[in-house]
C-alpha cells in the first residue's frame, strides 16, 4: 500500500474535475507548451501560481526558489529564463514576491540559518542598500517593504542578463514585471515596476552586441 495513496485518490479526482469541464484537455496538453508567461515565484508552499492567476496547466512557465531571487551564477534559474524566452518565447516575465516571506524575514536578522545563510546574503544586500529608506518606514511596515524592495531588485537582475537583453536585441516583444502577493487575502498587488526594454536600465547593465 502506498504511504501518499490519499495523494493518488487526488490526483485522479483532479484529472476528472478538469475532463469533464474540458474534454480532451490533457490530450492537447500533451502535444507541447506555449505559455505567454515565464513566473519566477518564491518556493511557499501557499503560493499556487497557477491558481493565483487563474492559468491551466500549460499556460505558465515556473520557477521558484527562496524568496524568488534571481542570482546570476544560479544555474538553475537561468536555463529556466533561456528556454521560457529564446524556446518558449514568453512575451512577460513576472517575479511575484508575497509579503511574510521568510527567506526575507530571515535576512533582516543576524542569526545564522545554516547553508541558507549564503543564499539570503543576496536581501541583505538589498537592504543594507536601501537602508535609510527601511529605517525611515514604521517597524510594522518594514518587512513588507523589505519584500517589495526585494521584487524590484530581482526584476532589475532579471533585465541584466544578457538573456533578456538579447532578445531585446532582436527585436523580440519581452517585458518584466514585479508583483507581490499578499497570503491574507490572496490578492496580487502591481508594483508599478515594468521593463521592455534596455533603455530602461542603467546604463552601466547594459550590454553591447559582441561582435565575433
Amino acid at each position: 500500500m502506498r504511504l501518499l495513496q490519499h495523494l493518488f485518490d487526488n490526483n485522479r479526482r483532479w484529472v476528472k474535475t478538469i475532463e469533464k469541464e474540458n474534454p480532451g484537455f490533457f490530450q492537447r496538453l500533451s502535444r507541447g507548451q506555449s505559455p505567454e508567461y515565464l513566473w519566477i515565484g518564491c518556493s511557499d508552499s501557499r503560493i499556487p501560481a497557477n491558481e493565483v492567476v487563474g492559468l491551466l496547466p500549460g499556460e505558465l512557465f515556473v520557477h521558484r526558489n527562496v524568496a524568488n531571487l534571481v542570482i546570476h551564477s544560479d544555474m538553475n534559474l537561468l536555463s529556466v529564463l533561456q528556454y521560457a524566452v529564446e524556446v518558449l518565447k514568453v512575451k512577460h516575465v513576472i517575479v511575484c514576491g508575497h509579503y511574510g516571506c521568510g527567506g526575507v524575514l530571515a535576512a533582516m536578522q543576524c542569526g545564522s540559518h545554516g547553508l541558507i545563510d549564503n543564499w539570503l546574503r543576496f536581501i541583505k544586500d538589498t537592504y543594507h542598500h536601501n537602508l535609510q529608506l527601511l529605517e525611515d518606514e514604521p517597524e510594522e511596515r518594514r518587512a513588507d517593504r523589505l519584500c517589495e524592495l526585494n521584487v524590484i531588485q530581482q526584476v532589475a537582475n532579471v533585465c541584466h542578463t544578457s538573456i533578456v537583453q538579447n532578445a531585446w536585441r532582436r527585436n523580440q516583444t519581452l517585458a518584466v514585471h514585479g508583483w507581490i502577493y499578499d497570503i491574507k487575502d490572496g490578492l496580487l498587488k502591481d508594483l508599478d515596476v515594468c521593463i521592455s526594454a534596455p533603455e530602461q536600465i542603467p546604463n552601466i547593465y547594459q550590454l553591447e552586441a559582441r561582435i565575433d
